[in-house]
Parts: structure tokens; sequence; C-alpha cells
């Protein structure tokens, strides 16, 4: 569940990103260019607020890591010459 709501918020920073550019091209004059900034800052704020939800669902342990990187990362200490 918390996956499917954490893609569906990256999906609206795509099509946030996707109609700032279609005013930034379709429209030319002075009227686009706050549909556009609002846009952008819209964005932002999603990409901020999914950034420190990933953060808490991190440090809380709801969602776990996985892949090359956190298997290298719990088997540090038996990797030759790995840094301790």
């Amino acid at each position: 569940m918390i996956k499917i709501i954490l893609i569906a918020v990256f999906l609206m920073i795509i099509a946030s990103l996707g109609s700032a550019l279609y005013h930034l091209v379709k429209y030319k004059e002075g009227a686009s260019s706050t549909k556009t900034v609002r846009a952008l800052t819209f964005r932002i704020g999603l990409s901020v607020l999914l950034f420190v939800v990933v953060c808490i669902l991190l440090a809380t342990g709801i969602i776990k890591p996985h892949g090359i990187g956190s298997r290298m990362h719990s088997q540090g200490a038996s990797i030759p010459g790995a840094l301790k």
C-alpha cells in the first residue's frame, strides 16, 4: 500500500513537470509564466515531501532497502579491505 502511494506521488511530480513544460512551450506570453512557476513550485513541494516521507519510512523501518548496496553494507565487516 505504501509503495503504491509513493509511486502515485512520483507520477504526480512527473505530471506537474509535464504541465510546466506544456505551459512554457504552448504560451509564450506573460500569463503562461505564472502557470509555469505554479506548476514548478508544486513539483518542488511534492519532491521535498516525497523525500521527507521516504526518509521517515526508512528510519522507522516500515520500508527496508534491498539490493546491492544494502547487502554490501550489512556484510561490511566480512569483506577484506573494507573500511571499518
